[in-house]
């Protein structure tokens, strides 16, 4: 399989499964959005974390994510909110979304640090019969960077409890090093 039709699918497969988790889960996170990650050569995985798919553009997301979560006080409400609008339109388009997936950590964790002194790492995706081998580089984004605050404002949509002082990791797949299952 070519690079660019793995990278499709796996976009592809991703927008499903986040469809699915917003309709038929209220917005819970699934397998398939919690890889486990794995930092040896020797294939050992580390428990599962919980990665996004950002769009290419994600300034107007992170707008309107910070836009829901300000215009309450209700998580409730907020959490109501952010299913709804996650799973009307959300995810139609796989096309419209990086492949660098996002995750938000607290900077203490010593995972962190260790992907952050590595740079790099595998994230192993499994839902229903879909599966996902991903080499992946790590960057720590930045703060001003739309990416960043498209995950840091998407996660206070489902967490009202994030601590101020978050690290938001960028994992950008090694396509030509990628496996799938089916092929």
């Amino acid at each position: 399989m070519k690079e660019t039709d793995l990278r499709d699918n796996f976009l592809g497969w991703q927008c499903r499964v986040r469809q699915i988790a917003m309709r038929e889960g209220g917005g819970r996170p699934t397998p398939g959005m919690r890889p486990h990650l794995c930092l040896t050569s020797d294939g050992n995985f580390s428990d599962e974390i919980t990665v996004l798919l950002v769009r290419r553009d994600p300034g107007h997301d992170a707008s309107q994510f910070r836009h829901m979560v300000l215009k309450t006080q209700d998580p409730a409400a907020r959490y109501e909110s952010a299913v709804q609008f996650l799973s009307a339109t959300y995810y139609q388009r796989p096309r419209e979304f990086s492949d660098e997936l996002t995750g938000l950590f607290q900077p203490s964790m010593l995972l962190v640090r260790a992907l952050l002194a590595r740079g790099d790492c595998v994230l192993d995706f499994r839902q229903f019969s879909a599966s996902y081998r991903l080499p992946c580089a790590v960057r720590r984004l930045g703060e001003d960077e739309p990416a960043y605050q498209a995950t840091y404002w998407h996660n206070r949509l489902f967490n009202p409890n994030i601590p101020g002082n978050i690290i938001v990791l960028g994992f950008l797949p090694d396509w030509s090093k990628a496996e799938a299952e089916p092929a």
